[in-house]
């Protein structure tokens, strides 16, 4: 397994700088599974949701999803980042209560992952606390 930077992952998604897409397309297609950590996946979502690149919702959920179908792309937990790409393009999370309309993909990403280390933590998840009035909307949010 290897780890791919924020960059590379920018670069092998976009192809707006030729050299470095070439590069970027041969880490991803030199067959080892390739890791794209949360922390890589935000910055991702940040940045082409940004002035230079202006992605909408539907199409940062559809870059997201589409990664979904690299057969050597891994996320630090694939269900834990599928269900933040469906509440963040605003479908409705498994188990979750209802559209989260307006809450970033970041803020899903949060939620998410904290129910899912509860959950492994054999504990109960009583809230995630926000004063983020979007990320209200996701499950098991709280307002601080």
């Amino acid at each position: 397994m290897i780890a791919a930077d924020t960059n590379v992952l920018l670069r092998y998604l976009l192809h707006d700088d030729a050299a470095q897409a070439v590069r970027a397309g041969a880490v991803f297609g030199a067959g080892e599974t390739v890791l794209i950590t949360d922390v890589v996946l935000a910055e991702t979502v940040w940045t082409l949701s940004g002035r230079k690149y202006r992605l909408s919702r539907a199409e940062l959920a559809g870059v997201l999803e589409r990664l979904f179908s690299e057969p050597n792309v891994r996320f630090e937990d694939d269900g834990t980042v599928w269900r933040a790409v469906q509440a963040y393009k605003g479908a409705a999370p498994a188990g979750g209560a209802g559209p989260a309309k307006g809450a970033g993909f970041a803020d899903a990403l949060i939620v998410f992952k904290a129910l899912r280390t509860a959950l492994d933590a054999d504990e109960a998840l009583t809230g995630v606390y926000t004063f983020d009035a979007a990320m209200q909307r996701l499950p098991r949010t709280v307002p601080a």
